[in-house]
C-alpha cells in the first residue's frame, strides 16, 4: 500500500470497523454490568452521589412535610483513564500485511466492551468503604425501632470463593458505574509526526474515563461459604430481612444470585432444578435468576 494520507485514513477506517465487530460480538454478555450497575454519565472529574443514603419510602403526611435532605453529599467516585495501544510498522503497511492486525483491533473491541464488567467485579472484590464510610460488605450501623444503634450485617463469612444475592429490581443498584468519557477508537497515522519518524510505526488504540463504586449496600449480601441450598436459604433470609433506619421494612426482593464460573453447576441444582438429589421437591426452584459471571474469581 502507498503511505499517503488517504491510504492511511481508509486503514484507519478498516480497523475501527474491526473494533465495532469486537464490540457487538458479545451481544447480551457484554451488558452484565447494566443488571448490577446503576449507569451514571459523569460530567467532571469527580462525581459526588447525594443520593446514596438508603431507599425512601411515602409517609403519612401529618403536620408539616418531613424534608429529606441529601445527606451524603460527601462520597464521591473519581474517575480513571484507561488505554490500549497497538504500533503497526510501517513495512507492514507499505508489503500489504497490514490485514494481519484485524483481529487485534476486534479484540480491542472486546475488551472495551468487556471493561465495565471488569470493573464491577473489581469493585465487588475490592470492598471499598461505602456512602456510610463502612465497607461495602461488612457491618452497618442503623437505627432499631426504638432509635438505638445496631450493627446489621450483608455479608455471610465464609473462606472460599465469593457468591452474590442482589435485589435488582431498584432504580439504584448495589454498585455504580459511571463514564466520563466512553470508549473510542483512535489513530496516529500522520507521517510527519515526531512519534512515526522515530519509531516508524502507526498507533492505533482505544482509550477512556470511567470508573465504578459502591451504591446501596442494603441491596445485596455476600457470602463465602459453599454454594447448598442451606446457605443459599440462609442468605436469602439475610437480604430480605434487612430494614433500615427505625426499624422499617425495605420490602427487599430477592431477584437475582451471581456466581462465578466454578459455582455454575451447585447454582444450577439450587436454582432450576425441579427436585433434589433424593428426589425431594426443591423449593427453591425458580426462586432467583442465575447470572454466571466469568470475572468472579472461582477460587478465594
Amino acid at each position: 500500500m502507498d503511505l499517503t494520507p488517504a491510504n492511511l485514513q481508509a486503514l484507519f477506517k478498516a480497523y475501527k470497523t474491526n473494533f465495532q465487530q469486537g464490540f457487538a460480538s458479545l451481544g447480551d454478555n457484554g451488558s452484565l454490568f447494566e443488571q448490577v450497575c446503576t449507569v451514571v454519565p459523569s460530567s467532571t472529574a469527580v462525581e459526588v452521589y447525594p443520593f446514596l443514603k438508603g431507599l425512601p419510602r411515602l409517609r403519612e403526611w401529618i403536620g408539616d412535610r418531613v424534608v429529606h435532605s441529601l445527606e451524603s453529599g460527601d462520597f464521591s467516585i473519581k474517575n480513571r483513564k484507561f488505554e490500549l495501544t497497538e504500533g503497526v510498522s510501517r513495512d507492514a503497511i507499505e508489503d500489504d500485511t497490514y490485514g494481519l492486525y484485524a483481529p487485534v483491533y476486534q479484540e480491542f473491541g472486546r475488551s472495551s466492551r468487556e471493561h465495565p464488567n471488569e470493573l464491577m467485579v473489581e469493585t465487588l472484590t475490592s470492598n471499598p468503604k461505602c456512602y456510610d464510610g463502612r465497607a461495602l460488605f461488612g457491618n452497618h450501623t442503623v437505627f432499631n425501632d426504638k432509635g438505638k444503634e445496631i450493627q446489621v450485617s450483608n455479608d455471610m463469612g465464609g473462606t472460599g470463593a465469593a457468591w452474590y444475592l442482589m435485589d435488582l429490581t431498584r432504580v439504584i443498584k448495589p454498585v455504580v458505574f459511571q463514564k466520563r468519557r466512553d470508549y473510542a477508537f483512535k489513530a496516529l497515522t500522520d507521517l510527519n509526526s515526531e512519534r512515526v519518524y522515530m519509531t516508524d510505526q502507526f498507533l492505533f488504540g482505544v482509550d477512556a474515563r470511567a470508573n465504578a463504586g459502591p451504591g446501596l449496600w442494603q441491596l445485596a449480601v455476600r457470602c463465602n461459604e459453599p454454594f447448598n441450598a442451606e446457605t443459599y436459604e440462609a442468605a436469602r433470609a439475610r437480604l430480605q430481612e434487612l430494614k433500615g433506619d427505625h426499624g422499617r421494612p425495605l420490602a427487599l426482593r430477592h431477584s437475582h444470585t451471581m456466581v462465578p464460573n466454578g459455582m455454575e453447576g451447585a447454582a444450577l441444582r439450587v436454582l432450576n432444578n425441579s427436585q433434589t438429589s433424593n428426589g425431594a421437591t426443591n423449593e427453591w426452584a425458580g426462586t432467583s435468576k442465575l447470572i454466571l459471571n466469568p470475572w468472579l474469581p472461582s477460587a478465594a
